[in-house]
């Protein structure tokens, strides 16, 4: 029996969603018509592709070695499928981190629909957790992260650097300070990101390697939310430098020097799902040629 194409895009959204239920769905399927399917590409093969628990499938050794080979050949399909042309076009789903997709990220989709304006750019914006999630769903063909992640699925490449900013309201009293230590760090509440966010992520781990407690915290899920309990004196904001460039124009904020390094390193974050696809790979150099650019 030959294995065909819609085998392979039944197992590798599979693979993409951990599941023959949300697989089938995806697909417009039934459940058991994709579930005959996988089993009939497994068959073929002569061994399982993945491990079952319960209602989870997770992908097994057999499976990732062939994942690759039949995300590629699926591409090939789709560019086949394409009209013949020179210009890129298509939808672009990109998924941000809320730094990156507030501050730099429409400027950027900006430059390259211009180039390419036949792509249709759609940009999610969240933490960076909801990124990954969205890679991992196959719902983004490309990622952009604040916080350094591990991940056996997810390929991660260095971007551009930015860095953190610890910034009180202009009239609190600790703005006439030179340099904040850690334990006047540890005692002040910090207006934080949520948990999940890449910005809390890269605060937190340095004031636990300078010994700095975070004794408590009022977390907020919007920058707005944060900049406005920050002018409120209600505590210690925690953001990116690109974020509050206008307030401290405006003599707004005041940024405290501190001993922590806040220095962080974006990344682009890539699913194997879309390795092949002219118009992701078109956009990965892109927003390379954007970090040359800016160094």
């Amino acid at each position: 029996m030959n294995i065909t194409l819609k085998q392979l895009s039944v197992f590798t959204t599979t693979a993409r969603l951990s599941g023959i239920t949300k697989a089938a769905q995806a697909l417009s399927m039934t459940q058991s018509a994709a579930s005959q399917s996988l089993k009939e590409l497994e068959n073929t093969l002569g061994h399982p592709l993945f491990t079952r628990y319960g209602r989870k499938l997770v992908i097994n050794d057999h499976g990732q070695a062939l994942l690759s080979k039949a995300t590629q050949m699926l591409a090939l399909q789709t560019q086949i499928q394409q009209p013949t042309t020179v210009e890129l076009q298509g939808e672009l789903k990109v998924a941000a981190s809320v730094t990156i997709g507030s501050y730099v990220m429409p400027q950027i989709l900006a430059s390259f629909i211009a180039k390419h304006p036949r792509v249709e750019p759609k940009l999610a914006i969240s933490n960076s957790d909801f990124v990954t999630d969205k890679l991992m769903a196959g719902q983004a063909h490309i990622g952009l992260i604040e916080a350094p992640i591990s991940h056996q699925s997810l390929h991660l490449s260095p971007w551009r650097s930015d860095e953190l900013a610890i910034f009180c309201a202009a009239d609190n009293s600790l703005a006439t300070q030179n340099k904040l230590t850690i334990e006047d760090m540890s005692k002040q509440r910090r207006i934080l990101r949520e948990h999940g966010s890449g910005t809390r992520t890269v605060f937190v781990n340095a004031m636990q390697q300078q010994g700095g407690i975070i004794s408590h915290s009022m977390d907020l899920a919007r920058q707005e939310a944060i900049k406005q309990a920050v002018k409120a004196n209600l505590g210690l904001g925690v953001l990116s430098l690109l974020s509050i460039q206008q307030e401290l124009a405006l003599g707004i904020f005041k940024v405290l020097p501190s001993p922590l390094n806040l220095n962080r390193q974006l990344s682009i974050i890539q699913s194997e799902h879309y390795y092949y696809d002219p118009l992701v790979n078109a956009f990965y150099d892109f927003l390379q040629q954007q970090r040359s650019n800016d160094q």
